[in-house]
């Protein structure tokens, strides 16, 4: 264990104080945003704008590590987000801050596909899963330490801003200095979108849902707080103690989904979600205790429903094919990132800051009805399920190049890249028409049916043409 951690630290620590910053700059935003009384429609457009750019920079950053390299693709995405960040200070438009933050999300994932590539070419299938969780658990302990974070600046002025600069710029440090060689880079897998779509649906549902509900919560849940007497720090607290929650308790529900039906684990899931969240429609005025108890229980089901959903997803896939799988989970949990925030906010903007909640129970209401047992079929079960339940990091920021690293996973043997042949809905490809042979003569058909026998051992002929050649050679010696 201390040998993986030493051996890499500097990628571990980039990872932790990157995530410290983005995760303190997205409470803070939204807080400064509901603080200048801007409309919720914008707060949740602002966190959508971010997301949107993880999920489509996804690509723009492969493209331009293969053209640079990692350092230098590294340091020039550190200095983007740096630029973006201490821009909103001097620039007011709230359009222009939405472009920024599309751009923040494009540079924020190319930082992280630099970092987990580098781990995944630099890691052994042995112990990939143990590299894995470390990366992990830095990831989600940045994100908590963010919102801890937040409580440090009490006036919402430009002073956390600067904080937030200074970490991407610090993070830069750990990457330049960093000892290990540069790793080769690999290739995005293509979607094959029919093809999953048709083995997996039920999780694709989860992941829509689920990436529905953690854009919400990064983007509405410190309005809702705010809006609900709550401080600076207080906000934090009640979203820390969510993320941590879920963070701790995968392992043992993790535990749980390898011993159960994992569609029925999340089934009760989302059904412990739709109930939590009924007494939080308005009917009653909660003290802030019992408040940051509601938001660690519905943490544990809310970030535990992405790793069970890819846990299900990969039951029910080729283990040749979980490299594409993974990218197309990414895409749809980040599509439903995308639009989360923007539902919540405009619901919030009609009707207040407690129908943040309704809405956590309605995307938790569509789980419990279309996520049932009854329509499992099985009929696509891979020759390893149950799979191997893997904690997954609680955010989109990490890109899907950490899908290598699921020990699932096996990079060597993996077809994603190929061709889909067996796609149940793709069509029958025409038989290809057999050539015409050409006109010969007697004694060279003869000659032709001779050698066809000679080397029956390495081909086959047609046996009519060898019998045709067999009666003209006899006609012909009869002659």
């Amino acid at each position: 264990m201390a040998k993986t951690i030493g051996a890499f630290f500097s990628l571990y620590l980039a990872t932790l104080i990157l995530l410290l910053s983005s995760g303190l700059f997205n409470t803070y935003l939204s807080l400064r945003l509901t603080a200048l009384s801007v409309s919720e429609v914008w707060v949740g457009a602002m966190i959508a704008a971010y997301y949107l750019g993880l999920v489509l920079g996804a690509r723009i950053g492969h493209r331009l590590i293969i053209g640079v390299g990692h350092i230098r693709a590294y340091a020039a995405c550190a200095a983007l987000v740096t630029v973006t960040v201490l821009a909103l200070i001097l620039i007011e438009d709230l359009w222009v801050w939405l472009a920024l933050r599309f751009v923040a999300g494009i540079a924020m994932v190319s930082l992280f596909i630099a970092i987990e590539s580098w781990l995944n070419e630099q890691t052994e299938n042995a112990s990939r899963g143990t590299v894995f969780g470390f990366y992990m658990v830095a990831s989600c302990l940045g994100t908590v330490l963010g919102q801890l974070a937040v409580g440090l600046f009490p006036k919402l002025d430009s002073d956390p801003l600067v904080f937030v600069a200074i970490c991407s710029v610090l993070s830069l440090i750990p990457v330049m200095l960093t000892r290990r060689l540069h790793p080769a880079l690999q290739v995005p897998a293509p979607l094959a979108l029919r093809y999953y779509v048709a083995r997996v649906p039920l999780s694709l549902t989860v992941l829509f849902l689920a990436g529905m509900l953690t854009g919400a919560f990064y983007g509405l849940a410190p309005v809702y707080g705010l809006q609900h007497g709550m401080d600076n720090h207080q906000v934090g607290v009640f979203l820390a103690v969510s993320v941590a929650a879920g963070l701790v308790c995968q392992w043992p529900l993790g535990w749980l989904a390898d011993h159960m039906s994992r569609v029925r684990l999340i089934r009760l899931g989302a059904l412990l979600l739709l109930c939590l969240g009924v007494p939080l429609w308005g009917w009653f005025q909660f003290p802030y205790p019992a408040l940051v108890a509601f938001s660690g229980v519905l943490g544990i089901v809310q970030f535990t429903l992405y790793p069970m959903g890819a846990a299900f997803a990969n039951d029910n896939v080729d283990p040749e094919r979980r490299v594409g799988l993974s990218a197309l989970l990414y895409m749809v949990y980040g599509l439903g990132a995308c639009l989360g925030p923007l539902a919540a906010g405009g619901l919030m903007r009609a009707w207040g800051s407690d129908v943040y909640f309704v809405f956590v129970s309605a995307c938790a209401g569509l789980l419990v009805v279309f996520i049932r047992e009854r329509k499992v079929k099985g009929t696509h079960r891979s020759e390893d399920a149950p799979t191997q339940f893997v904690p997954m990091a609680d955010t989109l920021q990490n890109s899907n190049v950490m899908a290598v690293l699921d020990p699932r996973v096996d990079p060597q043997r993996d077809i994603s890249h190929d061709p889909v042949i067996d796609d149940p809905l793709a069509a029958p490809a025409a038989p290809e028409p057999e050539p015409t042979p050409e006109p010969e003569s007697a004694p060279v058909r003869a000659a032709s049916a001779g050698e066809q026998q000679h080397d029956g051992a390495q081909g086959q002929a047609d046996p009519q043409q060898v019998q045709r050649a067999q009666a003209l050679a006899e006609q012909a010696r009869a002659h």
